[in-house]
């Protein structure tokens, strides 16, 4: 393993020696000042150096206060100096090494833009980035990516913008929030669709600025809030006509393992005013496609948290009310195994269609996907108990899942008149699911005093099944007033859940130290069948009114009425199906939900303050029984809360932004928590309910700073946050002393808290060679949860170290690497002989090589270690994947590939956890070592014929 760093640390080397050779020809420094025609200086300039064979960028920086600027260090080599202005005409000249030193160009006067000279600035204007305040737009073209590249590939290249492992992207050293195709959205709100997706060689332009939050648009009120945005602009023959890509490929079978397949097709059709997108997949490579989560929307409704942006009131994140994590109720399996979890195959399919123009935007999509996931798994946990006891639980499993969902969303956006907006959103899901599992628990008694005594085995055999459809629509009107600034908005949502689902359970237990133990607890052959209702309607109303330049009152009403409808029956299937009550329920319950409040906001040169009060009251009114025939028990709470809320958002000079908040969260407890009912789908880890449960409330304070230097592509990010728990809903666990069964209740404790702090800094090495950002991450969590009826307190301290390099030395080589690493270390009140520290490392690099003849060679490696000394746990998992392509035909349009995955075969699936009163690792089998031949076609509709005609 050492070997293959090393290997992959001299080929870097090499490549930057050579650079670095003293052979190299004499290097010197390059300066001047940019003026107007006035010789006033052009401070803040955009000033650039290419070279001068191919346009590439060389290095790039802004004039000072002065407008000079300066670069040193240079190769003898010819190059072009672009400068570029706002209004004026950019500025070319060609740089030949004089053999000096120094070159010092003096004063370089730009020209103001006039009609007459329109036609010049046209053909001049073209430079590989451009700096307007906080917007970046680069010139695609000036970034060299590989053929066939998509666009993920072509933002690693770009100065100032980072993509990790996983396709997430930060630019300017924030998130990226939203990605825009020509500014239409693609694919909903995921970046990963577009980034993933789209090829590379159809984006002209790739802009980076700040946008206005989706709240703000609507409402019309500047919250001072942004979203850091990508929007590609494509090229005008991709605009014109269709454009995709099909990739085909199989590999032989290999460890007992069937054959691989995977294959991908996406066909793309765009103009000024439409967009069409359809896309295929299917594989049995564990690519579950365009990173939808599928575990999310088998949940139900929780995937349509984004039709919330029609709740009006403060901005905070917690603005919402919460009702807690129902829809788990009707699956009492919970549904395991992502992306790269076991085994999997996976078939997506999906149509996307955008109409913009200024008063109308249409976007609907439809999408389907199945996936099929095998699991085999080891998990070990460990349960911490008063004194010096502990319960060790071992479970192998073997689990079967089949998921199968259809999603269509839909908006249309319309401006009635210059006065008046309508929106309206729909999102529809409905799919069916089942899951086969296969258990084998067993349970181990440690005194403190001597070795592991076990004390109980369980077999299980759960066979579970479901069918769930979820709908949320919101209609949402806004109308500006005569008065500048004046508003009011309004808005209507209906949301409606149902899931229908059955699981089958049957186990065997064994009580080894027990002496006497109901039968029923010994064998379960069980029926339980759960059916669930919920409708859910909401209006909001929001009144903007500026009463003096500066501020602006605003007031908003919230109104939200929720119906529950849950019908549970249990049947014991080896007494001819004999209902059992003290596992079954029928319930319903009635939530309303009042929130009247007001703030005030004082908006003035990028200083955004806001100051507000709302007054919040639940009420829930439910009805429960044992059987649907049986007199209902009412259950009948009241809850009035008062929340404050405060924030600041500042916008400084040379791109600094701060902001500070505080707010409360409230979340309601959840009818399944409500509910005095016993679930026991893990016989051995029973659930149950608590009537008595109030709200929790979660104290929130939050801050952080920003700053991006877009003339050196320098940025600096810190934020550090504190939540304070009253009422916090934990689940208090007691232990059966004869069985070792564990029952959870939730319950309310005060006195949990949370404080982090997480830091970035990113920098050029040399610019548009070399990037490397540094962060680091705190996390300090103290957690309380009652054992037995003794008080547990938790303390958590995390910290995380990370790094990340980029070297683009040439263009045929490319390397990226990066290092994370976390420690936990683990403190237990009630058993404090098992605090522990816990290991997550991981290391990565990819080295990208571009060799004669139009070949290219890719390889990674990705080397993760966890160790728990406690545990005795300690596991390397290097995974290296290679692959070596070869573009085909005149027009490259074709690749061919070989690849390699897991060459070591070693890939397995691993996850340690320490919780309140636990620790937990886990282990699961996953595809290992394969070997892919794969096609690969580009398509495009028009071709573009670029002519070269001196420097751009």
């Amino acid at each position: 393993m050492k070997n293959l760093f090393l290997l992959a640390v001299l080929c870097l080397l090499s490549a930057m020696l050579y650079a670095q050779s003293p052979t190299a020809p004499t290097r010197f420094t390059l300066q001047g000042r940019a003026v107007d025609t006035t010789s006033a200086p052009l401070a803040s300039s955009t000033v650039m150096l290419l070279n001068a064979k191919d346009s590439s960028l060389v290095n790039f920086t802004r004039t000072g206060d002065n407008g000079a600027f300066s670069f040193k260090n240079l190769k003898a080599a010819n190059y072009v100096l672009k400068i570029s202005f706002v209004g004026f005409i950019p500025y070319n000249q060609v740089i030949k090494p004089t053999g000096d030193a120094l070159i010092d160009l003096g004063a370089l006067k730009l020209k103001p833009i006039t009609r007459e000279l329109m036609e010049v600035v046209v053909r001049t204007a073209k430079a590989p980035l451009t700096i307007k305040g906080d917007t970046i737009e680069y010139n695609a073209s000036s970034f060299k990516v590989p053929p066939g590249s998509t666009v993920e590939d072509l933002l690693r290249k770009l100065p100032g913008v980072q993509v990790d492992q996983d396709g997430n992207i930060r630019a300017q050293g924030q998130e990226v929030k939203k990605v825009t195709v020509d500014g239409k959205s693609f694919f909903g709100n995921d970046p990963k669709a577009a980034t993933k997706n789209l090829q590379a060689e159809a984006i002209t332009k790739v802009q980076v600025f700040d946008d206005k939050t989706e709240q703000s648009k609507l409402t019309g009120i500047n919250d001072g809030k942004k979203e850091k945005t990508v929007n590609l602009e494509l090229k005008e023959e991709f605009k014109k006509g269709g454009f995709g890509k099909v990739t085909a490929g199989g590999g032989p079978a290999s460890n007992n393992v069937s054959a691989r397949f995977d294959g991908k097709g996406m066909y793309n059709k765009f103009d000024s005013k439409q967009q069409f997108s359809a896309i295929l997949l299917g594989n049995n490579t564990n690519q579950q496609g365009l990173s939808f989560n599928d575990y999310q929307d088998f949940r139900g409704s929780n995937a349509f948290n984004f039709n919330d942006n029609a709740d009006f009131g403060f901005s905070g994140s917690n603005r919402y009310i919460y009702f807690g994590d129902d829809n788990n109720e009707s699956l009492t399996v919970p549904v395991g195994g992502g992306e790269g979890r076991g085994f999997s195959k996976n078939s997506a399919g999906g149509i996307n269609y955008n109409y913009d123009t200024k008063k109308t935007k249409l976007s609907t999509s439809y999408y389907y996907n199945q996936t099929r996931i095998d699991l085999d798994a080891l998990r070990e946990n460990k349960r911490y108990l008063p004194g010096t006891s502990s319960l060790r639980t071992t479970d192998t499993s073997n689990q079967s899942n089949l998921n199968t969902n259809h999603r269509v969303s839909f908006r249309y956006e319309k401006q009635l008149d210059s006065m008046q907006t309508l929106v309206v959103i729909s999102n529809g899901r409905f799919g069916n699911g089942n899951s086969n599992l296969q258990s084998l628990q067993r349970v181990f008694l440690n005194s403190g005093t001597g070795s592991d005594v076990p004390t109980t085995n369980s077999q299980t055999l759960n066979n579970t099944s479901a069918n769930q459809f979820a709908m949320a629509n919101t209609v949402l009107y806004r109308l500006k007033l005569k008065k500048k600034g004046r508003s009011l908005a309004a808005s209507g949502t209906f949301q409606t859940n149902s899931n229908d689902g059955d699981l089958l359970l049957k186990a065997q237990n064994q009580f080894f130290q027990a002496t006497s133990v109901n039968d029923m607890l010994r064998v379960l052959n069980q029926d339980q069948g759960t059916t669930s209702r919920s409708n859910q309607y909401k209006g909001n109303l929001l009144f903007v009114e500026p009463f003096a330049k500066k501020y602006t009152w605003e007031t908003f009403y919230n109104f939200s009425l929720r119906n529950d409808e849950v019908d549970r029956d249990v049947t014991n299937l080896n007494d001819s199906r004999r209902r059992i009550d003290s596992l079954s329920l029928y319930y319903k319950n009635n939530y309303l939900f009042n929130r009247l409040g007001s703030s005030l906001r004082y908006s003035f040169k990028g200083l955004n303050i806001a100051a507000g009060v709302a007054g919040q009251q639940f009420r829930l009114d439910g009805r429960y029984a044992r059987n649907e025939d049986q007199p209902l028990q009412p259950i009948q709470r009241t809850y009035t809360t008062v929340i404050p809320n405060v924030s600041l958002n500042y916008s400084m000079k040379n791109n600094r932004s701060l902001y500070a908040g505080y707010d409360v969260g409230v979340q309601i407890p959840s009818s399944r928590d409500l509910q005095p009912v016993t679930s026991n789908s893990n016989p051995l880890f029973v659930t149950r309910g608590n009537p008595n449960l109030l709200p929790q409330l979660n104290h929130n304070i939050s801050g952080y700073f920003n700053y991006f230097n877009p003339g050196s592509f320098t940025s600096f990010w810190a934020n550090v946050y504190t939540t304070y728990y009253v009422n916090q809903i934990v689940y208090s666990q007691t232990v059966d002393p004869q069985t070792n069964i564990v029952t959870t209740m939730p319950e309310n404790l005060t006195g949990g808290r949370n404080l982090g702090s997480y830091i970035g800094f990113g920098f050029p090495l040399k610019k548009t060679k070399a990037t490397l950002n540094l962060n680091t991450q705190l996390n300090f969590g103290h957690n309380l949860t009652r054992i037995n009826t003794v008080l547990n307190e938790t303390n958590n301290q995390n910290y995380s170290f990370g790094g990340q390099l980029a070297l683009t030395p040439k263009e045929w080589i490319a390397f990226y690497a990066n290092a994370n690493f976390n420690v936990t270390d683990t403190r237990y009140s009630i058993n404090t002989a098992q605090n522990q520290i816990i290991y997550n490392n991981s290391f990565r690099g990819d080295l990208n090589l571009q060799l004669p003849g139009s070949i290219f060679f890719n390889t990674s490696l990705n080397y993760r270690t966890y160790k728990n000394e406690r545990l005795n746990f300690n596991q390397q998992i290097p995974i290296l994947n290679t692959s070596i392509y070869h573009i085909l035909g005149k027009a490259k349009k074709a690749e061919i590939r070989l690849s390699a995955y897991d060459l070591l075969n070693r890939n397995v699936v691993i996850s340690q956890y320490a919780g309140q009163n636990y620790t937990s690792t886990e282990r699961i089998q996953s595809l290992a070592r394969y070997f892919m031949l794969s096609i690969t076609y580009n398509m495009r509709g028009v071709q573009g014929k670029v002519r070269r005609e001196g420097f751009y």
